[in-house]
């Protein structure tokens, strides 16, 4: 049974930092594309990081570059997301994706950036 859960998330004020994990299960984590994905109220669902399976390479959205920074662990079948100088604008749930082979999403965990 493949599992999905994402940890991490919370109130933060603006310039605050979090980091949130995302630990698999019931799948070859070390083989999958993982990623991260954030979504507002009243707006699409986007990419926000992304971590390759075997040269780890990294790609992040332009929005959190400098700021948002993608891990793995293949040990511990668990993927990060370290986020920086917070902006109220990051506040959206943050959902964790297994997207290559197969496709697999997690539940989400809320960020909430207020002062």
């Amino acid at each position: 049974q493949v599992q999905i859960v994402e940890s991490g998330g919370g109130l933060v004020q603006p310039g605050g930092s979090l980091r949130l994990s995302c630990v698999a299960s019931g799948f070859t984590f070390r083989l999958y594309t993982m990623s991260w994905y954030r979504q507002a109220p009243g707006k699409e669902r986007e990419l926000v990081a992304r971590v390759s399976s075997l040269s780890g390479s990294t790609t992040v959205a332009d929005s959190v570059k400098g700021r948002f920074i993608i891990s793995r662990d293949n040990a511990k079948n668990t993927v990060y997301l370290q986020m920086n100088s917070l902006k109220p604008e990051d506040t959206a749930m943050y959902y964790c994706r297994a997207e290559r082979p197969k496709n697999y999403w997690g539940q989400g965990t809320q960020v909430t950036v207020s002062s």
